[in-house]
């Protein structure tokens, strides 16, 4: 499979996934969500002091110090005759209305879910939204107030690769535990449980294992600057690179599922391929940069805008390549250097309903084409 190849709103779920681990250059069989940890039984009480945020740079131990309070296990139960868990994540306080932040998969499919608070107290939690798409989940429970201490959200724009972090969470169970590292890379693209992918992914060396997921990435200001959510592994622990959703991203879908219980996606409806040097070569192209469109999705704003799918094949050294597409150069004035550009900034600057700006290559002529975003259907 050419490893440049994308979905821009997906067409089918499997597609998409391998697709995207090709992207990463992550096999398939390698990417771990490490929600699942088995329960040890023991959950120490190491009473901490609440934060809300800070100017300037902590050290681990305030850090620790300040956000544990704010940190919870989430025990799910996914059966309805087994009263034991069947899985054990990691979530954090959004508001002092009882809201927590977890990762969609760690509530998938779950009958019950019990939220245990750093004193040890427990409570029932109802799921209020689920964004599958960006692997964001928003629960709830009806706990003391003296509970609640929400942990401040960072701008993850912000982050740079080598900045020190750390992330807490509940590895295998083991409740209130810290690990610290670095940021090894940003704008990483993943594949979710949706099948299209989640964009502007953090990448990071902070060790993260089952039962981490749903935990908060914090900057050396103890803010959150992600939620911790994959880990790249052929064993399903960590062995060096980890993933986590940016607080950009919370930032925008978190309201949503709060009010309404969904976040709606906006939509391009096209899929394509990078222009990598062969294809430019093919394509006659001065610079491999860009995205070639090969298919335009019937009645989606792609098709509704005019943009040209491929329509052509030209075989070359023995390899066919479809051609004949318009070739997206920029979005609202961003150059597109690959696909993942053109997902960042959808995620980033754009809603349903927003108009966007394609500057396109057609017939070796640029063009600007006006695309109205729409709502990403589902199961596409």
């Amino acid at each position: 499979m050419d490893n440049s190849s994308v979905i821009v709103g997906g067409i089918t779920g499997a597609v998409i996934v391998l697709v995207l681990f090709a992207f990463v250059m992550i096999p398939p069989s390698t990417i771990t969500r490490p929600e699942i940890a088995v329960p040890n039984g023991n959950d120490p009480s190491i009473v901490g002091e609440t934060t809300t945020s800070y100017s300037k740079s902590l050290s681990l131990i305030e850090i620790f110090k300040n956000s544990e309070p704010g940190v919870v296990r989430v025990n799910v139960q996914r059966t309805q005759d087994d009263l034991s868990p069947t899985g054990v994540g990691s979530g954090f306080v959004f508001d002092k209305k009882g809201h927590i932040i977890t990762n969609a998969h760690v509530v998938e499919g779950a009958t019950k879910v019990v939220i245990t608070f750093l004193d040890g107290r427990s409570y029932n939690a109802e799921i209020v939204g689920v964004d599958t798409s960006t692997d964001v989940a928003v629960i709830k429970v009806n706990a003391d107030l003296s509970l609640l201490h929400p942990l401040s959200l960072g701008d993850s724009s912000n982050l740079q690769v080598g900045e020190p972090i750390a992330a807490i969470g509940n590895p295998f169970g083991l409740s209130g535990s810290m690990t610290s590292g670095i940021i090894s890379q940003l704008g990483r693209l993943l594949p979710s449980e949706s099948g299209f992918s989640i964009p502007d992914v953090i990448q990071t060396d902070a060790a993260i294992n089952p039962g981490n997921s749903g935990g908060p990435l914090l900057n050396m200001r103890g803010e959150i600057v992600g939620i911790n959510t994959a880990i790249q592994s052929a064993t399903g622990e960590f062995t060096g690179v980890g993933f986590a959703v940016p607080s950009q991203t919370l930032v925008k879908v978190v309201p949503n599922l709060i009010q309404n219980g969904e976040y709606k996606h906006p939509w391009i409806g096209i899929s394509g391929r990078d222009i990598d040097p062969d294809l430019a070569n093919v394509l006659e192209l001065k610079d491999a940069v860009g995205f070639l469109v090969v298919t335009v999705i019937p009645d989606s704003p792609a098709s509704k805008a005019g943009i040209r799918s491929s329509d052509n094949i030209k075989e070359v050294g023995g390899v066919q390549y479809t051609i004949g597409g318009d070739i997206i150069l920029s979005v609202d004035g961003i150059d597109v250097r690959k696909i993942s550009d053109i997902l960042i900034h959808l995620q980033r600057a754009k809603s349903v309903g927003d108009e966007m700006i394609l500057e396109i290559l057609r017939d070796g002529r640029t063009t600007n084409l006006v695309i109205v975003l729409e709502e990403r259907p589902n199961g596409e």
